[in-house]
């Protein structure tokens, strides 16, 4: 307009098709200083627009890329699996049993409608998906799954789950939460091993606050995660341990770490509360042991048969 003086609606066609490239001809004939603008536009103007369209390009090509590497390598991850438990439903519950197996080290995949939010993703495998769907329970591994925890929204939801997982891994262990008192007889019989009803326990943790206040204090204080003074523990005794067969006392774990097992549960499910010292622990009991984290670490790998026997000194019926 200032060079050739064209008219606004000339000199704009005139710049649109310089740049696109497309050539259709000049609008008027250009001067020499009109020449001289159309070249700096060209090499100033495309190379703009050009670069422009190369960054988006990338960006969205890139971004292609990252979406489908991430897709493949979570797919892995999940086929890798191996003894993993798996939580349906992220919600209250979801996000605090997440965080505890977290914090255990114990491998979790999350099963959810809604997507996990960006922050969370990073700290467990996270398959979106209705967790009732067979094809999405069979895309997080439940056939080699060790446990899964049914925490949806409405006991319907988890009643139908609990009869797919069960049907697609008879030996899973199988946790249901239940709204209704009613439901749990149901969650029982399609194949639950255990069913928790938060409003039931919630309530009765609310009555033992004010009626046994050092009761809840002491198992809240045994029980919490990252705890480093005191836990209260599972330790299971695996076949080939050097604890099968020998009495509580002769093990030493009471005299030589400091240890108090409240409780031994036999296979058959029975449980031995109290347990004397002259009690018999053998391979596949479980010892409910209450002592420090360092030595409770201990006795897990006693009670494993890579326990190293140089680093520690065991009582043996007749040493």
């Amino acid at each position: 307009m200032v060079i050739e003086g064209w008219n606004f609606r000339d000199s704009l066609f005139m710049t649109v098709i310089t740049i696109t490239t497309v050539g259709y001809g000049e609008v008027h004939k250009l001067s020499p200083d009109g020449e001289i603008f159309t070249i700096i536009l060209l090499v100033f103007g495309v190379g703009i627009i050009l670069y422009l369209l190369g960054v988006e390009a990338k960006f969205l090509f890139e971004g292609q890329i990252e979406d489908i590497i991430g897709r493949k390598r979570l797919e892995k991850k999940i086929r890798d699996l191996k003894d993993h438990y798996i939580i349906c439903g992220f919600g209250r519950m979801g996000r605090v049993i997440a965080k505890e197996f977290a914090m255990k080290n114990i491998e979790t995949l999350i099963i959810d409608k809604i997507d996990v939010p960006d922050l969370e993703k990073g700290d467990f495998l996270v398959v979106q998906g209705n967790a009732s769907n067979e094809d999405v329970l069979l895309n997080a591994g439940i056939e080699k799954a060790k446990g899964l925890i049914s925490v949806l929204s409405s006991d319907a939801d988890n009643l139908y789950l609990v009869l797919s997982a069960r049907e697609l891994n008879p030996d899973l262990f199988i946790v249901a939460r239940a709204s209704e008192e009613s439901t749990e007889k149901k969650l029982l019989r399609a194949g639950a091993d255990r069913v928790v009803s938060p409003y039931h326990t919630g309530g009765l943790r609310i009555a033992n606050s004010i009626l046994k206040p050092a009761v809840v204090d002491f198992i809240e204080y045994a029980t919490k995660s990252g705890n480093l003074e005191l836990q209260l523990e599972e330790v299971t005794i695996t076949k080939g341990s050097r604890l099968h067969g020998i009495s509580l006392q002769e093990t030493g774990i009471g005299k030589e770490l400091g240890i108090i097992v409240v409780a031994v549960r036999k296979e058959d499910g029975t449980m031995e509360f109290n347990p004397s010292s002259n009690s018999v622990i053998v391979s596949g009991d479980t010892l409910v042991a209450l002592g420090e984290t360092s030595k409770l670490k201990k006795l897990e790998k006693i009670a494993g048969h890579q326990f190293d026997i140089s680093n520690y000194t065991l009582k043996y019926r007749g040493s």
